[in-house]
C-alpha cells in the first residue's frame, strides 16, 4: 500500500521517506490534494549483455593461463618460503 504525504511534509521527513522506500514501500507526495510525485525504491534496470558481442575483435594468447610452479603451488595454500 502506498503511504500519502503532502509536499510540506516530505520536505520534511525527506531522509525518513527515502528510509521507507529503500524498505520497499512507495510514498506518493501530492500538492493540493492532487498526486504529483511518487517515491518509489531504486530498481536496477540493465539489459543483459548479447554473448559473442565482441566476437572475432579479441585475440588471446594460447599460454594466456599458463603459470610458474611456484605460484601456482603458492596459491593453492602452499607455504611462501622467504627469498633468501
Amino acid at each position: 500500500m502506498a503511504v500519502v504525504t503532502n509536499i510540506s511534509e516530505a520536505k520534511a521527513r525527506l531522509s525518513q521517506l527515502v528510509e521507507r522506500a529503500e524498505r520497499g514501500e512507495t510514498i506518493i507526495i501530492g500538492r493540493n490534494d492532487r498526486p504529483v510525485a511518487m517515491l518509489v525504491p531504486y530498481q536496477e534496470t540493465r539489459e543483459p549483455r548479447p554473448l559473442g558481442g565482441l566476437k572475432g575483435q579479441i585475440w588471446i594468447a594460447p599460454d594466456f593461463d599458463a603459470c610458474d610452479q611456484e605460484i601456482q603451488r603458492i596459491f593453492e595454500g602452499g607455504e611462501v618460503e622467504p627469498a633468501s
